[in-house]
């Protein structure tokens, strides 16, 4: 293990990880109903293929992907599909999203699927990613691509560097902390099998130099392993530094496009998270039906890692942990800075949430009252991406498209840095936010508009080379004729 550069911009922050890893991971309760979402993937929402009065089996699959990216489906459970119906989630808090909605009968009747285990060296890399498909697996860093769809789009003559993400940067999270120190074989496991699938000729493991315990399991289950391509390496425990193109620049000291993707330089990242799943649906045949899910805060009263089966309730979970304290305020999924605050808890697990923060106004203090710019310069110090936040805000008022996009707003990564220093209170990263699909709309629209135009031209052009071919025709027939 070697530490790696200092990481551009950033911040030290108190990751408040203490109390959600004092206990080992343990099992979520059973619920009564599980609400599966169809679109909790990037990309197009899976089609069903069950119905309701269907019977269905822990396992089974309930949506295949929709043409293009998209992801299977499998239920939690076994027992009864009751409703295919829009429900709320978490991840689409703006409206319903249709969801398979199962009655569970408290079997956990698996449905035969001998087929799913297998042994990855003997099949070739494309069948590798199409098995891989077929267990569901997205990457559950946050993102939840389908990762099939990443790895087939990766793919480079040479074969690309792979990257296992665990370096778990967010405040509160610990859900990757606890997996890393608990059940690195499984990431060593999956991370062979991503190796064989890119044809990729080396990995590395990637963890902040914050979680010693974490270091030590890696490392015992690496040497166990014997696998001389991967290797690990710390990387300072600096907020974003989990980030991906954060941590490419840190490891590799490669920049990713900022119109790019890290395939673009021959890099693949995936989280460890991610190499676990594929490890229990390669190895056990159990595809991606539940995963590690953080629930902490000061609003709760008992802290953990619970292993919780998608489509659970959030309820369920801060029942588990001891239920709310009377210190309780608000409700977020994901971490303290970058995380999605939630109206209520009536709400499924989905593949992306990591964490549930019940948060109280120790946890995250009222924003004070907005005041004008200062100019002072401390977002910029501290973007990871190298922006420039005061340019960017002075952009917005009035809204200068032109002007964001030379500065780089679609670069922005949200990660909440430059509010986090903000002097005057201003809720940058917010207004970034809502910025963006304003400026994509008109950059569209520009580049509709210039596509037009081109046409115009280019149409011009034809008609008057045409009349111009015509012309000649007509000057050529109207030549007198020489006499022989």
């Amino acid at each position: 293990m070697s530490a790696q550069r200092k990481v551009s911009g950033g911040l030290r922050i108190a990751a408040h990880k203490e109390r959600s890893t004092k206990q080992a991971i343990r099992a979520a309760s059973s619920s009564e109903r599980y609400v599966i979402p169809l679109d909790q993937h990037s990309g197009l929402p899976a089609l069903p293929l069950v119905k309701p009065s269907d019977r269905v089996r822990l396992g089974q699959p309930i949506a295949q992907p929709a043409p293009g990216i998209s992801a299977w489906l499998h239920s939690p459970v076994s027992g009864e599909i009751i409703a295919i119906e829009p429900r709320s989630a978490p991840h689409r808090l703006g409206a319903p999203t249709l969801s398979v909605v199962i009655a569970n009968d408290g079997r956990d009747e698996r449905f035969d699927n001998a087929a799913a285990i297998v042994a990855f060296e003997q099949i070739s890399p494309n069948e590798a990613c199409e098995h891989i498909a077929r267990g569901g697996i997205v990457g559950l860093g946050g993102a939840a691509f389908p990762t099939a769809n990443k790895l087939e789009s990766s793919l480079c003559e040479n074969g690309p560097q792979l990257l296992l993400n665990g370096a778990e940067c967010e405040p509160y999270i610990s859900c990757d902390e606890m997996l890393m120190r608990e059940r690195a074989e499984d990431i060593i496991f999956g991370a062979r099998a991503l190796l064989h699938a890119l044809c990729a000729p080396n990995c590395t493991i990637a963890i902040e130099d914050d979680v010693p315990e974490a270091q030590a399991s890696l490392q015992k289950a690496l040497d166990k392993a014997g696998d001389s391509r991967i290797r690990i390496r710390v990387v300072p425990a600096v907020y974003p530094a989990g980030g991906e193109r954060q941590l490419i620049a840190t490891v590799f000291g490669l920049e990713v496009p900022h119109d790019g993707f890290p395939a673009d330089i021959g890099v693949v990242c995936q989280n460890v998270g991610t190499a676990a799943a594929i490890a229990r649906w390669i190895r056990d045949g159990q595809p991606l039906t539940s995963r590690i899910v953080t629930v902490t805060g000061d609003g709760v009263r008992e802290a953990g890692n619970l292993e919780t089966r998608i489509g659970t309730a959030f309820s369920s979970l801060i029942a588990d942990c001891g239920g709310y304290t009377d210190r309780m305020s608000r409700l977020l999924m994901g971490g303290s800075m970058m995380g999605t605050s939630l109206p209520h808890d009536e709400l499924p697990v989905v593949k992306a949430t990591n964490c549930i923060i019940a948060a109280s106004a120790f946890d995250l203090q009222p924003r004070g009252m907005e005041m004008p710019c200062i100019r002072c310069g401390n977002c910029s110090e501290v973007c990871p991406a190298l922006l420039l936040p005061q340019q960017l805000h002075w952009f917005l008022q009035p809204f200068d498209g032109q002007q964001l996009s030379r500065h780089g707003l679609l670069d922005c990564i949200e990660c909440g840095c430059c509010d986090y220093v903000c002097p005057s209170q201003i809720p940058l990263a917010e207004r970034f936010r809502e910025a963006k699909p304003l400026l994509i709309r008109e950059l569209d629209a520009q580049r509709d508009a210039d596509a037009a135009r081109s046409r115009y031209y280019a149409r011009n052009e034809r008609l008057s080379r045409l009349e111009a071919e015509h012309r000649a025709k007509l000057a050529e027939k109207r030549k007198p004729k020489r006499e022989p």
